[in-house]
């Protein structure tokens, strides 16, 4: 649910809602007190506690008692100057919150509110005989103040006096029915907005408070340098998905974290190994220099030798500056690649050999075969190709351990594409080690004090060559009989506009 959405929502839960339940409230609660009342005081018609016509619900709880007091005058008017039947009669109408008066003559013979002692007064309020019909409800000011209602029924007593009776209540008052039913729509209006409050503040705190705070606890997780945590909001509003972000950018911080130590690693392991493989070379060109300084080379064919080798390990010194050289520019992606149109058997031909001076010199048999047209190009950086088909055979002669090493290099025509593939008799490669050869540093004999030597990263340097050329290289090997390398580009083909 969207944050808007939710905040629509908490308006129309603190508002119309309660006011909703309310009204439930005032409909039901009258509802179940006009019921009791009519229960408690026998009425059958209906009443309205709350209808402010409170005439009429004085009326109607004494009209059972005006009836039966009709029905007495009809027949013992003379009870009406029993004192004795008049008190039990006064009983009956305060609990009905009434009160009884009682005239004959101009004199009034009974009272029964002991309130009223003004008897002056009274005659002066008091209609007279015969002025108000009994079935009429009246509202008279008895005492100035508050207005009281006044049934009146008129009679002859024994002696042809007239008389009255007056049923009077005082219609300002509420009965206890209603008193309670206010109190009772109020405790239950206070109640409906106090535990709306609550499920309001419960969701609000479940919904943007809680995953603020655990966002602000994210937050000082990574403060403190610690990103071994999870941030898990399962919402989808604008905060869940703050916290989703947040989840995210973690991930990039820690995989980032994670990215720089195995870079330093990488780099450590790099100086390491270019160390060990330049001190190889440097022992050697101090040993044959202290030869010729000590006279050791007093012939000039032992002088040539000191000199050839020291030559060599100066190139070896040379190439391993070259790859740490190249291997930066890889990791700022700063290679510089000039293409250009290449035949390819030319190319190849070229190349193996360029090569084939190094290897003769090392005994050891390197074969070419071309299976492409003559006509066949390629767009290539040739310098680069150059290093792709050098680090290869540099490190299949690396691992050669047979008495007659053989390097063959074959040039395929496949479709689209020319493959290149380097094959040669070494001791081959673990089907373990076989899908890591072109990872950075990875080396299938990992003993630093290998005599093989290696910085570990040349082969990583020919996949990230071949890849900037749209190609795809891969290995092939089986131990003790050897491996072959192979790398396809796609054919040049000219585009004829018509």
């Amino acid at each position: 649910m969207k944050l808007k959405t939710r905040l629509a929502t908490a308006f129309l839960t603190i508002t119309i809602v309660p006011l909703a339940l309310i009204f439930m409230a005032i409909i039901g609660l009258s509802s179940y007190q006009a019921q009791s009342f009519r229960k408690a005081y026998g009425l059958n018609e209906t009443v309205e506690l709350l209808s402010g016509n409170s005439m009429q619900i004085f009326n109607r709880l004494t009209q059972k008692t005006q009836a039966e007091i009709r029905a007495i005058l009809k027949v013992s008017p003379e009870k009406f100057e029993d004192q004795a039947y008049l008190e039990q009669l006064n009983q009956k109408l305060q609990s009905h919150y009434a009160y009884l008066i009682v005239r004959k003559g101009e004199d009034l013979i009974f009272i029964g509110d002991e309130n009223q002692t003004d008897e002056e007064k009274l005659h002066e309020v008091l209609p007279e005989y015969a002025i108000l019909n009994a079935e009429v409800a009246g509202g008279i000011y008895l005492d100035g103040d508050t207005q009281h209602l006044i049934k009146q029924i008129d009679f002859r007593f024994p002696d042809e006096s007239s008389g009255s009776v007056f049923i009077v209540s005082r219609v300002d008052y509420l009965v206890p029915e209603a008193k309670s039913m206010i109190i009772e729509m109020f405790v239950a209006g206070v109640s409906i907005l106090v535990v709306a409050g609550m499920l309001l503040t419960m969701w609000i705190y479940r919904s943007i408070l809680m995953p603020l705070n655990k966002l602000q606890e994210a937050t000082k997780q990574i403060r403190d340098g610690n990103l071994d945590f999870a941030l898990e909001v399962e919402d989808e509003d604008e905060i869940g998905q703050l916290c989703q972000d947040f989840e995210e950018m973690r991930i990039r911080l820690k995989e980032s974290g994670e990215e720089k130590v195995e870079y330093d690693r990488e780099s450590k392991e790099l100086i390491s190994n270019i160390a060990h493989d330049l001190k190889t070379p440097i022992t050697a060109i101090k040993g044959y220099a202290e030869g010729i300084m000590d006279g050791v080379a007093s012939s000039p064919e032992r002088l040539d030798k000191y000199i050839r080798t020291i030559y060599n390990k100066a190139n070896d010194m040379d190439r391993l500056i070259d790859e740490l050289t190249f291997y930066s520019k890889i990791d700022t992606n700063k290679i510089p690649y000039t293409f250009s149109k290449i035949n390819v058997a030319q190319y190849f031909k070229d190349c193996t050999d360029e090569v084939g001076l190094d290897m003769d010199s090392k005994g050891i048999e390197l074969g070419y075969f071309n299976y492409v047209d003559d006509d066949v190009m390629v767009i290539a950086d040739a310098e680069q190709m150059k290093r792709v088909v050098n680090n290869i055979i540099g490190n299949s002669v690396k691992y050669l351990d047979k008495k007659k090493g053989i390097i063959n290099i074959r040039i395929k025509d496949v479709g689209d594409f020319i493959e290149v593939e380097i094959e040669d008799n070494g001791r081959g490669i673990a089907v373990k080690d076989l899908p890591n050869i072109f990872d950075r540093f990875y080396r299938a004999d990992s003993s630093r004090n290998s005599s093989k030597g290696g910085s570990g990263i040349g082969l990583s340097i020919v996949r990230k060559i071949i890849e900037d050329h749209g190609g795809r290289i891969w290995a092939t090997s089986k131990e003790g009989i050897g491996t072959e390398i192979h790398f396809v580009l796609r054919k040049y083909q000219e585009v004829i506009q018509e």
